[in-house]
């Protein structure tokens, strides 16, 4: 499974909950990495960063999960766990597109689309589905063209667009899957009113190789109306939060005699510079 790209939930003070609540709702998980500031957990074979310091915000429904189960009793199964404490905001039950599908957001306020269909189609387990409302309204394509052509190996995997009488506009996306690094993301338009948009709670971790990929990645993604945060996160022009920070910044958080440097120096900076994180 591929590990260059995967998600951040802030979920300040709640991690360790979260993680053990993750393990047992969607099972065939593990721990990877614990500290002060993080867990990193692995569910079916995909790594989630969850975050104990950063942004203030919380997570809401314009980024969720979409989790393919390949039966509806695995479907159910999530479900009766996520409801708990948590709120509706699709009925579970049959739909066009899904004999079994929900939209559920947990007691943590991240959402999930439990929709029972083929792995074939999609093989990645859980995928982050963007939904691009008010100012961003049918931007759907512009972003994924913009996100696609950023990184390698990556592309369109499929478009469908909302069919006339449905209930949006024919020239907005129903339903976008495409590829980032090999890791798979949704799309969606809408131009319903949902007082909230994209929000820092919730982060795609992008892992570099070199100094020259950081320094790309972030120049793009921070022209024409993005901008620096801290700490290697940054907004893009849609609003969206991306964290871009080497490979090797695990290892240099987990030596004991270097841990609490090189997190000082991290803190000074915005942009991620290597060298001065392996020199701290």
């Amino acid at each position: 499974m591929n590990d260059s790209i995967y998600p951040c939930l802030t979920l300040k003070g709640k991690v360790a909950e979260a993680a053990d609540f993750y393990l047992d709702t969607f099972g065939d998980g593990k721990i990877l990495q614990t500290s002060g500031y993080v867990i990193q957990i692995q569910l079916s074979g995909q790594k989630f960063m969850l975050l104990n310091d950063g942004p203030s915000s919380l997570p809401n429904p314009s980024i969720s999960f979409m989790v393919i189960s390949e039966n509806e009793a695995e479907t159910e199964q999530y479900w009766n766990k996520l409801i708990e404490g948590g709120k509706v905001m699709m009925p579970l039950g049959s739909y066009d597109w899904s004999i079994k599908y929900g939209w559920v957001s947990d007691k943590f306020g991240v959402s999930w689309q439990l929709y029972t269909g083929s792995r074939a189609e999609t093989p990645q387990k859980f995928s982050p589905t963007l939904m691009f409302i008010d100012k961003n309204a049918g931007k759907a394509a512009e972003a994924i063209h913009f996100y696609t052509t950023l990184y390698p190996q990556s592309g369109v995997m499929g478009i469908m667009n909302y069919s006339e009488g449905e209930a949006d506009r024919a020239d907005y996306i129903k339903h976008a899957q495409f590829k980032l690094k090999n890791f798979i993301a949704m799309a969606m338009d809408s131009s319903a009113e949902y007082g909230f948009n994209f929000t820092d709670a919730i982060s795609l971790v992008v892992e570099c190789d070199t100094q020259e990929e950081i320094d790309h990645y972030w120049n793009v993604l921070t022209a024409d109306g993005g901008h620096e945060v801290a700490c290697g996160w940054l907004l893009d022009k849609y609003g969206f939060s991306w964290q871009i920070i080497p490979k090797e910044l695990s290892a240099l958080l987990s030596k004991p005699n270097k841990a609490q440097r090189v997190m000082e120096a991290l803190l000074k900076m915005k942009k991620l510079v290597i060298a001065d994180l392996e020199n701290a």
